[in-house]
């Protein structure tokens, strides 16, 4: 008698902006194409496939991590957080201060800029201008926008300070 092997297998589940779902691709796939191209979450871009422009950046458990070179596979068990996820109605410290700044010119890093200062606003919660520019070196911008992104970081982090006292 031959087993099935899929009899008792547990199914590696993954969670996903506080919803859970099984990982039924391939597990070396990337977490980006799983996002993208299972789930439809599309506002992780892709932008380099090397982890070097930040456009794919999500967290997972809360870290700033790019979506296009870690498998899906990797992330059993772990959460993450996409830029669907940061916020049910786009109020967001950094989506309204984005938006107040004038950041966005063709928008398509803004999500992974967003995530990787969402990241950075929860591990330092008033960054010098220097934090800033630290933390957000390797996320690119080709419209060159960086200025207004370090603008709106801090004006998220004045924000967020005020909802804390």
């Amino acid at each position: 008698m031959s087993e099935n092997p899929s009899i008792n297998t547990p199914t590696k589940k993954i969670t996903i902006n506080d919803r859970e779902y099984d990982i039924d691709v391939p597990e070396n796939m990337p977490l980006l194409w799983f996002l993208r191209d299972r789930l439809e979450l599309t506002g992780t871009k892709f932008g380099c496939g090397k982890a070097l422009c930040g456009a794919c950046t999500v967290h997972v458990d809360g870290e700033a991590t790019r979506s296009c070179v870690i498998p899906v596979g990797a992330l059993a068990g772990r959460s993450i957080t996409t830029i669907e996820g940061l916020s049910d109605s786009d109020e967001h410290p950094l989506q309204k201060a984005w938006l107040e700044v004038g950041v966005p010119q063709c928008g398509y890093c803004q999500a992974g800029q967003i995530m990787n200062a969402a990241s950075l606003l929860k591990r330092n919660t008033s960054p010098s201008e220097q934090e800033i520019e630290t933390a957000m070196q390797g996320n690119i911008c080709r419209c060159g926008t960086y200025q207004r992104i370090k603008k709106a970081i801090s004006v998220a982090a004045d924000e967020l300070a005020k909802e804390v006292s």
